[in-house]
């Protein structure tokens, strides 16, 4: 593969269409934590670009490798990509019909769910190997990194978006952030049979 336009562009689109999940969780993180701060939402976006950049470069090596194993692999994905989010959502959606806390009160997204949210919405990445499996080592490295910036700021988008209608819902945020993670992981899970 050339490393020309066409390259960058279908690297930016693969980007754009892979980070939508990411950008969902991201949204529903704001809601969740309306008084996060500019560090704070950098490092949630860096985890979702990570995982975004790294799940294509596992299904690149897997398809140069031991492409058998990631086929048998590649029909549980939707499955464990439902588990998380359902798992993370409801929790999510529990604490927030629970009420007690105030919003503002409550801590935000720990490191251990903010990982399970980066798998869950990365796994489905790991596909795009096969869209890229016939680019050079470089060429793939680099796709994997233009999906990651563009990851980074869409996700940055949702983060900012969900701090503002969070702010502005109080109370009802975390009941809102749970049902957009378990609507996400039915419409990976479904959308993965269609």
């Amino acid at each position: 593969m050339e490393l020309g336009f066409v390259f960058f562009f279908n690297s930016v689109l693969l980007g754009v269409g892979l980070a939508m999940d990411a950008f969902s969780v991201s949204l529903a993180n704001g809601l969740h934590e309306p008084k996060m701060p500019p560090r704070r939402m950098c490092g949630i976006a860096m985890v979702f670009a990570v995982f975004q950049a790294v799940m294509p470069m596992i299904g690149w090596v897997c398809i140069h490798t031991i492409v058998r194993y990631f086929r048998a692999f590649e029909k549980l994905i939707p499955w464990i990509a439902l588990g998380l989010l359902g798992f993370i959502g409801g929790k999510m959606l529990l604490e927030g019909l629970r009420g007690g806390e105030s919003q503002e009160d409550q801590p935000g997204v720990g490191l251990v769910a903010l990982m399970v949210q980066g798998v869950a919405t990365s796994i489905d990445a790991l596909s795009v190997g096969f869209t890229i499996a016939d680019y050079a080592l470089l060429a793939a490295l680099l796709a994997a990194l233009i999906i990651a910036a563009v990851t980074f700021v869409i996700c940055m988008a949702g983060l900012e978006i969900g701090k503002r209608v969070g702010t502005m819902l109080a109370n009802k945020a975390g009941i809102l952030g749970g049902v957009i993670l378990l609507f996400i992981g039915l419409e990976i899970f479904i959308s993965s049979w269609f």
